[in-house]
């Protein structure tokens, strides 16, 4: 079973065909971007109902059943919930922040030369979103990123700002809170990806019954699926719910949260990422003002060195795919295009897209931005590390890309329509044309408005 979400081990699974660019000793990085999930987490509120749920099922299947005891593994016999009588759910466990400080740590000895200057929150501003576990992310990281570089306790630690949005208007790190036609989409496709799945989830389900005995249903194939990523991540457990599956049924499982991932978040459609359209300008905007620096020769300590943002695996998947990346390279033209790429395709098949890489816990991406002498190409280059490896950027032919480059191929044809474009209706085409049928739409969406607010999305953040 390959533990999908932790990030340690999924971090170092790379294309080992692509060979990273080998940058000249005289470039040097100038400027870092980072763009990171927060790190693992406990379940949510709703998922530990759905394994207390689990837990009684269990019980009334092996109580009803006539069952060959020995087909039943030992540890599903009086089984509960790890988080049985837990009230909260959804914070940071120390994982979580372990995965944070140590990729601090690992950046910091990584770019020395961008991380020398002291503490200041205009050299290295500090972004998460609102929600707990994204800001404590943000701490575990700062902690790892300023360790003994300040005057506070043994640990001579530093204390550092962590700014938010208000979570009522966040477009930057939680542009898919606001985007009234990614909503209506997800809404409208939850039940089609439900159906795509159901004949992966039946096929299992029978497998399962007829392996242990149990009159297994689909919703509990689903579930137990759950808690073996749970019982993963969280809890280095491989033999229990995990182990109920074999290879071939672990790598389908893996495959239909692809798909749901694909489709939703993802490449499946093109409100997905472009709605992640203000994130990307604000990345290219602080490259920009790193040029600027470099050019105008500011003085050390008086301008940006790295912009840090920490968020959600909704913030990481969109701007993934702004930025091109798990592509065949005929797809950049599709995307910019906006239209939606074939499914990822269905095991033995190899694919690029897998959830478990491009956003697990603590999933990033960084750019980061080299001055590089005046013989060589370009005097500016883009690289862009994926959990930490360059990974190739299609637009750009390689993982180092001339930073006119990258302006041209990568951001360029995603800004031509902004953030309200994408986002909300069109309110210019419906006065052009005032049917009946228009007006009634118009109706329809502004009511669905408070409703849709209300709704209880399947975003497992």
């Amino acid at each position: 079973m390959d533990p999908s979400s932790i990030y340690g081990v999924v971090k170092d699974l790379v294309d080992n065909s692509f060979v990273p660019t080998n940058i000249p000793d005289e470039c040097s990085p100038i400027h870092l971007n980072l763009v990171a999930r927060h790190g693992t987490r406990s379940p949510t509120k709703k998922r530990i109902k759905e394994l207390d749920n689990l837990a009684a099922r269990l019980k009334v299947l092996l109580r009803d059943a006539k069952v060959d005891a020995q087909k039943v593994p030992d540890w599903l016999w009086g089984w509960e919930s790890p988080w049985k009588g837990k009230l909260k759910g959804g914070e940071l466990i120390t994982k979580g922040e372990e995965e944070l400080y140590d990729l601090a740590s690992r950046i910091r000895e990584r770019f020395p030369e961008l991380f020398v200057d002291d503490y200041h929150p205009d050299v290295y501003p500090i972004k998460s979103t609102q929600v707990p576990r994204a800001s404590a992310s943000a701490v575990a990281f700062g902690m790892g990123l300023f360790s003994g570089k300040g005057s506070l306790g043994p640990g001579r630690h530093q204390a550092f700002a962590v700014t938010s949005e208000s979570r009522a208007s966040d477009i930057m790190l939680r542009f898919f809170d606001f985007c009234q036609n990614y909503k209506n989409f997800r809404k409208s496709q939850e039940p089609a990806v439900d159906k795509l799945k159901e004949p992966v989830l039946d096929e299992i389900t029978s497998a399962l019954a007829k392996r242990y005995g149990l009159n297994f249903t689909r919703q509990d194939t689903s579930s137990l699926w759950f808690l073996c990523k749970q019982e993963a991540s969280l809890l280095d457990i491989t033999d229990q719910a995990c182990g109920l599956f074999n290879p071939s049924e672990v790598a389908l499982l893996e495959w239909t949260d692809d798909l749901e991932g694909f489709i939703l978040k993802g490449y499946g459609q093109s409100v997905n990422y472009r709605m992640g359209v203000p994130l990307l300008e604000d990345v290219f905007q602080s490259m920009e003002l790193a040029v600027k620096a470099k050019e105008e020769k500011h003085a050390p300590g008086s301008y940006e060195k790295a912009r840090l943002r920490f968020a959600h695996a909704e913030t990481v998947v969109p701007f993934s795919c702004l930025l091109g990346l798990f592509l065949e390279g005929s797809e950049l033209e599709q995307i910019q295009r906006e239209q939606p790429l074939p499914l990822p395709p269905k095991p033995p098949q190899k694919r690029n897209w897998m959830g478990s890489l491009v956003a697990p816990f603590g999933g990033n991406n960084m750019l980061v931005l080299y001055s590089c002498p005046v013989n060589t190409s370009s005097k500016y280059f883009v690289q862009i590390l994926h959990n930490e490896h360059p990974i190739p950027v299609p637009g750009c032919g390689s993982d180092f890309c001339p930073f006119e480059v990258f302006k041209e191929r990568i951001v360029a044809p995603h800004l031509k329509q902004g953030y309200d474009t994408v986002c909300n209706v069109r309110v210019e085409e419906i006065e052009q044309k005032p049917e009946a049928s228009k007006l009634s739409q118009l109706f329809s969406w502004l009511f669905s408005l408070g409703n849709d607010d209300k709704r209880s999305h399947k975003v497992d953040l």
